[in-house]
């Protein structure tokens, strides 16, 4: 008997070793697929943004969706109008400078973490703005916020993680 419970006492320890040392993932990431989708909808934003520095005509609209992913309408409107800031701001790297003469911006995944109907997508956005004689080059951390809606995936967020920064394609930042 007391062998026995011997036995039993091991068989349970060896148990609640097993199950204490097992990694539990509360933060399940996205598939790659996903992951590209959700970047390259983000990434639109941004390069939609960093075109208003430039001085040329729009050629299109805001996007209203990209790779199947929606852009909740508070968010497109709040584009709109940063826009529309960045468009009647100072297009030079300096004051009186030379203005832009183009802009491309690119969008590094770092983590992308669904819970339950939410999407996290924290990404470093790098930005080239070229002038004349040269070119302006910064690198920004972002978090993008995302939901769903049954199959939609809807981009209803997005902000700096670093409160020091001051990005060239925001209205709100100084440069």
């Amino acid at each position: 008997m007391v062998r026995r419970l011997g036995l039993a006492a091991v068989a349970l320890v060896a148990c609640a070793t097993l199950s204490s040392s097992a990694v539990i993932d509360d933060s399940p990431t996205v598939d790659a697929d996903t992951t590209r989708q959700l970047t390259v909808a983000a990434r639109a934003l941004l390069q939609y943004r960093s075109e208003a520095l430039v001085r040329r005509p729009r050629s299109r609209q805001a996007p209203t969706e990209v790779l199947g992913v929606r852009i909740a309408p508070h968010l497109a409107r709040l584009q709109a109008r940063a826009v529309r800031e960045l468009q009647n701001r100072g297009r030079a790297p300096v004051e009186g400078g030379p203005p832009y003469t183009s802009a491309r911006t690119t969008l590094e995944p770092e983590r992308v973490v669904r819970t339950g109907d939410r999407i996290t997508l924290d990404a470093t956005e790098h930005t080239e703005i070229r002038y004349e004689t040269g070119k302006v080059t910064q690198s920004v951390r972002r978090r993008f916020d995302f939901t769903t809606d049954g199959a939609q995936i809807i981009l209803v967020g997005e902000h700096v993680l670093d409160p020091t920064a001051h990005p060239l394609n925001d209205p709100s930042s100084d440069r």
